[in-house]
């Protein structure tokens, strides 16, 4: 597949309707992806739920599903970098001893009062970016978006114009970062005279985007929360998440409402237990980055298992 064609700046939001709780695809899917019918990875948001993103990946590429497209929000900006990099099994197997190392590396980890000193400073962040850049430096082997081999875009909030921006082209760890700002844990990342927040406020799993690029068979690696029914808010700290959280499903289920004949999507199971109420701070704790490994491998174990099942479509 050739670089996609680019649809307009900002196009209008194509968001979707919540699948049943627990219902791991979306669509239903029967022919294999041919050249006709490119095929997309879709790498939605979700701190250190996004381990099992890897999982996944390491499903997909064992049964030979290959990407022609990458489109990335947040977390999966950084997992569909590095597929996009190498669409091998090799490559998964790095990026899993990245997650292994994530909560040590310091991006966020540390001390209290080393938080509070860096939002003294700061006024905005908890957490300085540095630890992230390096750790994207040394593992992301490409430096430029237009040199991965597989075509690859990842968005974030563009804050002067308080809309999405798609990273088409440029320096990739810059996109990345930028795609990966979570407000209030990192600061926003300036690229050329503008400024970005995380792309999960804008489009948290960007099922249209790659639609729009020309995707007709797309395989979603969400983190395991639109899996999950939503539960009334008890405790203050859960309305912010909740409010979130309804507002990145409606983007998503109006997404797959508006899918065009033709397009098949399989949104790929975490294998993760049912109920779960993992907010998204708590994702960012050092202690949830070391589940990183058993959030890899129920991914792996249940995505495999789906794809038995299913029959995968390879992309090439």
């Amino acid at each position: 597949m050739t670089q996609p064609a680019t649809p307009p700046a900002n196009p209008p939001a194509t968001p979707p309707a919540t699948p049943p709780a627990n219902q791991p695809m979306a669509r239903p899917m029967d022919d294999a992806a041919t050249p006709d019918q490119p095929c997309a990875f879709v790498l939605g948001g979700g701190g250190a739920l996004g381990a099992y993103q890897v999982g996944m990946l390491r499903a997909l590429l064992e049964a030979g599903v290959r990407p022609d497209l990458v489109v990335g929000t947040s977390v999966g900006a950084i997992n569909g970098a590095a597929v996009a990099a190498e669409p091998e099994p090799a490559a998964v197997e790095r990026l899993a001893d990245l997650w292994r190392g994530l909560g040590r590396a310091g991006v966020f980890s540390g001390s209290l009062l080393g938080q509070l000193r860096v939002a003294a400073r700061s006024r905005t962040h908890l957490y300085p970016p540095e630890p992230l850049r390096l750790l994207l430096e040394s593992h992301l082997p490409t430096r430029r978006i237009e040199d991965l081999p597989v075509p690859y875009q990842c968005v974030a909030a563009e804050i002067e114009s308080a809309a999405e921006h798609w990273f088409e082209r440029g320096p990739l760890v810059e996109a990345v970062l930028a795609s990966c700002a979570v407000p209030g844990l990192l600061p926003p990342i300036g690229v050329d005279g503008r400024h970005y927040l995380d792309g999960g406020l804008v489009n948290s799993i960007p099922v249209g985007r790659a639609v729009a690029l020309g995707a007709r068979t797309v395989y979603v690696l969400q983190v395991g929360r639109v899996e999950q029914p939503l539960q009334v808010p008890r405790l203050p700290w859960e309305v912010a998440s909740v409010a979130f959280e309804i507002a990145r499903r409606h983007r998503f289920a109006r997404d797959m409402s508006d899918l065009p004949a033709g397009v098949r999507v399989h949104l790929l199971p975490t294998g993760g237990p049912p109920g779960g109420r993992e907010s998204a701070v708590q994702n960012l704790r050092h202690r949830d980055f070391d589940r990183s490994t058993v959030r890899m491998d129920q991914a792996y174990r249940a995505s495999a298992e789906y794809l038995d099942r299913t029959g995968p479509a390879a992309g090439r």
